[in-house]
Formats: C-alpha cells, sequence, structure tokens
C-alpha cells in the first residue's frame, strides 16, 4: 500500500486503523473511495488478529465531506439505480464483523455522516459539524439516514436535520447523542483507538455477542430481543472466553482471551 491509496491502513496490535484519503476533496466518497473501503473492511473481518477497527479522513478539516456530487451530476435516473445497487459501502461498514469506532476529525455531512452513523461509536473533534444537506440540492439522503439517524437521535431531531440541511456543531451533535465524546482536535484519533483498545482486551466472543443484540434491539419488539439476548447469552456461556474470563476474576489477573 502506498500513501496514495485511497484508503491507508495502519496497525496498533489488536486495533486497525482506516484513513479515508481524499484530503484535497474533504474526502468526498466517490467511487473508487468506496470500492477500496469496501476491500479494505472485508480484509479486516477475515482477520482474526484485528478485533477493532477505527475510521476517520485524512487531514484536519473532513472526516468525510459527503458524497463526490461530480460523480452523478450527469447521470440520468435509470444511471442512478444502477450506482446504487450491489453492496453499499454504508451496510458494509454496519455489517463489519468487527466493531468500529468513527474519530470525526472534521466536516462530517451527507454521504459522510451516513457513514458514521453506520459505525458503533462516534468520537468528534471540537472543529467537526454534521449535517444531511442533500435537500439544498433537491435530493434525500440516500446512505441510510432516514433510517439510522432517528434511532440514534429521535424522530424529531433527525428530522430537523434532514428537512433544514443546516449542520451543528460538536457541542450540539454531543447533546442530541448523536456522538459519544467530543474531544480538542488533536486528540480525537487517539481517543478513538484508546476506546478502541479498551474494546479489544474484552472477549471477542463476548463483545460480537454483545454487539449483535444490542444492535438488534433497534428492529425487534421487546419480547424477541430478549430472546435473542438470551441465546447470545448462552452462547457466550458456553464458549472458551467465558470460563477464561472466570479464571482470571477468580485468581485476581488479567485475561488472555483465546477469541472461541
Amino acid at each position: 500500500m502506498t500513501r496514495d491509496a485511497l484508503v491507508l491502513r495502519e496497525r496498533r496490535e489488536a486495533v486497525a486503523i482506516l484513513t479515508l484519503n481524499r484530503p484535497d476533496k474533504r474526502n468526498a466518497l466517490n467511487a473508487a473511495l468506496r470500492a477500496e473501503l469496501i476491500g479494505a473492511l472485508d480484509d479486516l473481518g477475515g482477520d482474526d488478529a484485528v478485533r477493532v477497527i477505527v475510521l476517520t479522513g485524512a487531514g484536519d478539516r473532513a472526516f468525510v465531506a459527503g458524497a463526490d456530487v461530480t460523480e452523478f451530476a450527469g447521470r440520468d435516473v435509470a444511471a442512478q439505480a444502477t450506482a446504487m445497487q450491489g453492496r453499499r459501502v454504508y451496510d458494509v461498514v454496519a455489517a463489519c464483523e468487527r466493531p468500529l469506532v468513527a474519530a470525526i476529525n472534521g466536516a462530517c455531512l451527507g454521504g459522510g455522516l451516513e457513514l458514521a452513523l453506520a459505525c458503533d461509536i462516534r468520537i468528534a473533534s471540537s472543529s467537526a459539524r454534521f449535517g444531511q444537506p442533500e435537500v439544498n440540492l433537491g435530493l434525500i439522503p440516500g446512505g441510510g439516514a432516514t433510517q439510522r439517524l432517528p434511532r440514534v437521535v429521535g424522530l424529531g431531531a433527525a428530522l430537523r436535520l434532514i428537512l433544514t440541511g443546516e449542520p451543528v456543531d460538536a457541542a450540539e451533535a454531543l447533546r442530541m447523542g448523536l456522538v459519544e465524546e467530543v474531544t480538542e482536535p488533536e486528540d480525537c484519533l487517539e481517543r478513538a483507538v484508546a476506546v478502541a483498545e479498551r474494546i479489544a482486551r474484552n472477549s471477542p466472543v463476548a463483545v460480537a455477542a454483545a454487539r449483535r443484540a444490542t444492535r438488534a434491539a433497534l428492529g425487534l419488539p421487546l419480547a424477541a430481543g430478549l430472546d435473542l439476548e438470551r441465546a447470545a447469552f448462552l452462547a457466550a456461556f458456553a464458549a472458551e472466553d467465558r470460563a477464561e474470563g472466570i479464571a482470571a476474576f477468580l485468581e485476581k489477573r488479567q485475561p488472555v482471551f483465546p477469541g472461541r
């Protein structure tokens, strides 16, 4: 991989860092960047040594400033429908086998916010801005915001962002629950990595089971969700990680989870 790659990869033990690398375009999502990110996530999802992924943007101006509008400016409806078929990057992020922490280091707009919404945890720089400006172009969000955003911030706050097209700053994003933490700009990536490292120290079996059950809560009735939780608990109970975790607790030492 070269520094010219559209997605830069870095490893810090069990944490992988993916950096979206179009800083001159404020990391706007074009077809090539989407495809490269999907490939990177596929690779990391199959790597047992990677337990958590951090996603960020190159430079200090943007996480992702949106879709690359120049790509679809000349498309007709049929061409756009074709472009939206197949594996979509937002869904690949949401379905990734590893937890994802977004380090939002600047503008997080349109498709960028939709990408962040597909992640599990969002850490924002105090300089970040968040918005869904598609209505200003005569469009609506097309990468999942109409569905994921109200699940994160509630219906009213989601409609405010989607219908006005106006961005909010990091402090307002924190207040509405759009992000979990706000840091100084220079600390954003390292804080996201620290959160990822803390997750990576836990049982991979338990983390995966807890993540699946918690995400399912957004789309299941309570009774069905509780049934799923019970089944996931029993599956974790049967794993080797559970035996190691309990043994380490009783022996007053740090666990060494085998991940199975």
